[in-house]
């Protein structure tokens, strides 16, 4: 009988790959995307020798809009078929909205918008089809908040809120969907944006998660079919404050502070 199929996105470090040493330690194979293929090929080295899997690896940039499809071609054309999706390709940029000329935004939107949404919908029907699948889109606590900095916050909160769609719409499908809300996680994600120094200055350690512990946190959420998943005591915290304090004094904090809280 074949290993499930799981398709990563932003597999080359972080979050992305504890998700693919995760999954392949639980037997999947694996297709890994990202735009640094000698990480991709480094990792898939590593899980082949590790657990014994078939890795595919595709260099892809979702700011390309032709990549989703070009990814789902892919998969399909080693006569396989995505049981497992694991939306996690995502940026920062500093600088808020203004500070950014419009390519830069258009390509957030492009990246942590429209490809999950494009690659849910091309793998979401033979989900259906088989009566099983797993989804998975790595949204932040930064969507649970008001207000934060340029477009990271509003587009994870539409995450969030396509994922709850899906997770009602697939109910009783054997299709699970759940959006996994991490804060402040070790990875490479604040050496790409500059963050890393003044963070580091800012935050304690306790604020922090783990790359592997928020991984597997996501998978056992979409186990049990949990629509939302917000890893770790502090981040439950704030995303608790969030939902109960005044907005108006949310934004308040957000937008002093914002930059500190949920960016994985």
């Amino acid at each position: 009988m074949a290993r499930p199929l799981a398709l990563v996105t932003g597999a080359s470090a972080g979050i992305g790959a504890a998700f693919a040493r995760a999954l392949a330690a639980r037997g999947h194979d694996l297709a890994l995307t990202a735009r640094r293929l000698d990480r991709l090929e480094a990792l898939a080295e590593e899980l082949r020798a590790r657990h014994g899997v078939e890795v595919l690896t595709l260099a892809a940039d979702l700011a390309d809009p032709a990549a989703p499809a070009r990814l789902a071609e892919a998969v399909a054309a080693q006569g396989r078929e995505a049981d497992v999706l694991i939306n996690n390709a995502g940026y920062g940029l500093p600088g808020g909205f203004g500070g950014n000329s419009w390519a830069d935004q258009a390509a957030v939107l492009q990246v942590m918008l429209t490809a999950p949404t494009e690659l849910a919908h091309r793998l979401l029907p033979g989900m259906l089809s088989r009566r099983h699948g797993r989804i998975v889109n790595v949204a932040s606590v930064a969507g649970m908040t008001p207000g934060g900095v340029g477009l990271y916050g509003p587009v994870k909160r539409y995450l969030i809120g396509m994922t709850q769609s899906l997770h009602m719409e697939c109910a009783r499908t054997g299709v699970h969907v759940s959006a996994l809300c991490p804060g402040l996680t070790w990875s490479e994600f604040h050496d790409v944006n500059g963050m890393r120094e003044p963070l580091n200055r800012a935050t304690p350690p306790w604020l922090w998660m783990d790359a592997a512990a928020v991984a597997e946190a996501g998978l056992a959420a979409v186990e049990k079919n949990q629509p939302v998943c917000v890893p770790g005591v502090v981040n439950k915290v704030i995303a608790s404050l969030a939902h109960h304090l005044p907005e108006r004094w949310i934004m308040g904090v957000t937008a002093s502070q914002g930059w500190r809280f949920g960016e994985p």
